[in-house]
Parts: C-alpha cells; structure tokens; sequence
C-alpha cells in the first residue's frame, strides 16, 4: 500500500450519545473489486456513485492490485471503470484524501500517489494525473517527477468552468517540499506555487478548493512555525500564485497538522479538521484532533476538541455543511473499539456520534462523507469488512436520519 499521510497520526460541548441513526452497508469489498477505498464518494444527477480504492483490482502490476476507479448504482451494484496496471506509464494507488471530479460529459479526473515512470521516485513512479471516459478509457494527462513539477499526489483535484484543473503534491517542487499546479483543457502543466518548506508552509496533502473569483485555498500538513517541521497553514493563492498564508497552527489547543479539504460558506468563512493538537490525552501520546473555523480576518475558533474516546480522534477528512449550520465529518480513530465514527457537530459545539465503527462488517477507519438533499451521509471505509485482505477491505456504507 502507499506510504502516505493518511497513517500519521479544549473548545466545544462534550460528546453526546450516539443518535439513533439507520447505519447500512452498500458495499463490502473482496479485493478483485477494490481494496482499500480511500478518497471520498462523488455522485451524478442519477444516483451513482464514483470512488477510488488505493488497492485491489484486476492488474498483477501490484504485489495486491494496484488500485480501482469504482462506480456503485443506487441498487448496490459495484462495476470496476478502471484498474491501474503500474505499467507503462499509467499510475497505481490513487491514494487521494478527497472524492474525484466529474465534468457534464461524465469524464472522471483523479491521481495516483505512485506509478508513472518507473525512472523516476526510487522506481516506483511519482504518480499521475488521469482522466476516465465513460467507457473506462484512461488518459494519463500528466506524469510527476520530470523536473520540479512535483512528486506524489496525495489528493483529489478541482475543476473550474474553463476545464482547468488544480491540484496539489505532497513533495517535489523548486525545493522538494510540495507544489500546486494547474493542468488546463489540452493537458498543459503549469506550476502555480512552490512551497519553500518555512512559513509559507510544507506537504500539501490535502485537496484544494476555489471561490468565484478564482482563488484557491488548501492546507498543508507541515510548515508555518513550531513543531519540528512546523504545526501546518491554512493558506491563499490568488489567480497570479501569489501565496498568503491565512493560519499558522501550533500544535496547541488551536490544533495542528490539518490533512482534509476546507469548506468555504457564503460569507467566506473556512472550516476544516486538524488530524492533531487540540487534547493530548490520545493513546498515541499526539494530539485528538480539532474542528475549526477560520473567520475572513483570519481569526481561528475551535469548534470541537476531541478528546480520543468514544467521540473520536484524529479527524483526517474534510466536512460537509447543512444551511442550518451543523457540521458533518468522521474520525479516522476513536470511537467505542477505536475504528472511527461519524459524527454532527451542531452550531453551539455539541458533537453527536451518529456510528462509531467497530463491528467488523461494518467497516473501520472512514475518511469523507457526502451528503444528499434529504441529510442522508455517504462514505467509505478503509478497512473491515471483508477479511480477505489484511485488516479487512474496506466498505461503502449510508448513516440515513
């Protein structure tokens, strides 16, 4: 499996019981299918879902496959669009924190951590920027670890209404510390930003998000001050690449070592998870983890101070937002066996469990949701499930209220 930050590790009201919520399994992977899904669930307009699986699958590129794109139906049934072979030039395990995107024609867009050319990242390939057409024909768009273009992605990309896409790496660059580039319409990679690995910040590995007037906004999981490598930003690049950074995390009570995607509201608020800081009293001896919300003067609030028992630990994915203020998220760890949960987190601090996984079938380990208009949640679980691969292979699972 790739090496990646997904296995690196007081505000708010304390942790309700959890709700009583329908909690179902749509999919339970076996490996030939899938192994290990990885990036959140994306959906179109008739109800299918699309994901990616950083293992599994029908290629022998891979000592256990080298990772799935994936689509699930609303009747449950999964089809494999793709499999990474690793070979020749194509990418294996698209090990992405966040969803894929999807344009109107129904072409999918994502990355994988590893593969590409083989010349290149100690042979094991820097990966690749991919699309997928409806009929799972693959084009590799771009191929890391040429230059100072960047090494690794470790997340999803975005797309703006010209076809451009913008994404991040978790190393290379001018100084090996992480880029964001931009891909436009006829495959063409042009460097955005190079981190300089201080405090403008270091290993974006997290996914990007853009508001109208073309500004991007992410995280990196290193960089700012403090820490060893420093504690982590929150930062800014205008349509020029011109970096600010918005938040320098310490490591404290204000968390640190963000990974998800953010989530801008319409007043241009930002919220996100820190997978660290906040409570130390986590079995690991680092930090639970915290919710936060960075303001448009750039002043941070911890929303939530988990606190690594059966509310959870160590958050590792993005939130999703009702109009009525409460959050939605999950927790790679914690929970009542220590597997994860789901939670809601409302507008006066109050989290509520809504599944704390932990039965074997029904998963461990979930990383982003997504949410329908009638306030159902959607996700994926790395592991459980399904023993036939090392600590089970993962699941999709709805929390329905």
């Amino acid at each position: 499996m790739a090496e990646f930050a997904l296995w690196l590790i007081v505000a708010g009201v304390s942790a309700q019981p959890a709700e009583a919520q329908k909690f179902e399994v749509l999919h339970t992977f076996h490996g030939r299918d899938g192994a290990y899904p990885t990036g959140g669930l994306i959906v179109d307009t008739a109800g299918n879902f699309y994901g990616v699986t950083d293992e599994g699958g029908t290629s022998n590129g891979c000592p256990h496959g080298c990772g799935t794109v994936f689509t699930l139906a609303k009747n449950g049934k999964e089809t494999v669009l793709y499999s990474f072979t690793g070979k020749n030039g194509d990418g294996k395990y698209p090990a992405s924190l966040e969803s894929l995107t999807r344009d109107a024609a129904g072409n999918l867009y994502g990355t994988t951590f590893e593969g590409g050319d083989p010349t290149t990242c100690s042979g094991l390939g820097c990966g690749i920027v991919f699309k997928l057409d409806q009929n799972g024909k693959e084009t590799v768009l771009h191929i890391f670890g040429h230059g100072k273009d960047g090494l690794e992605p470790a997340s999803g990309l975005v797309r703006d209404a010209a076809g451009n896409l913008y994404g991040t790496t978790e190393g290379g660059g001018v100084n090996n510390v992480g880029t964001v580039f931009k891909i436009n319409k006829t495959g063409k990679y042009t460097a955005v930003y190079s981190f300089r690995g201080g405090r403008d910040g270091n290993a974006p590995v997290g996914g990007l998000i853009r508001d109208s007037a073309g500004n991007l906004y992410g995280t990196t999981f290193y960089g700012g001050g403090g820490c060893t490598f420093g504690c982590g930003t929150v930062f800014k690049l205008d349509s020029k690449g011109n970096e600010t950074v918005l938040y320098r995390f310490t490591d404290g009570a204000d968390g640190g070592f963000p990974v998800g995607r953010l989530l801008r509201d319409a007043a241009g608020n930002l919220y996100g998870t820190a997978s660290g800081g906040g409570n130390f009293g986590c079995f690991d001896g680092e930090g639970c983890g915290v919710v936060f919300k960075l303001d448009t003067t750039n002043g941070e609030s911890v929303l939530y101070t988990f606190t690594g028992g059966a509310d959870g630990e160590h958050p590792h994915a993005g939130l999703v937002r009702h109009s009525s203020g409460n959050l939605y998220g999950t927790t790679l760890d914690g929970g009542n066996s220590g597997w994860g949960v789901v939670f809601k987190l409302d507008t006066m601090g109050t989290e509520t469990v809504l599944h704390s996984f932990g039965s074997g079938s029904d998963g461990a380990f979930p990383l982003g949701l997504l949410r329908d208009a009638a306030g159902n949640l959607y996700g994926v679980a790395q592991g459980g499930g399904n023993l036939s691969c090392q600590g089970g292979c993962g699941t999709v699972f709805e929390v329905t209220p």
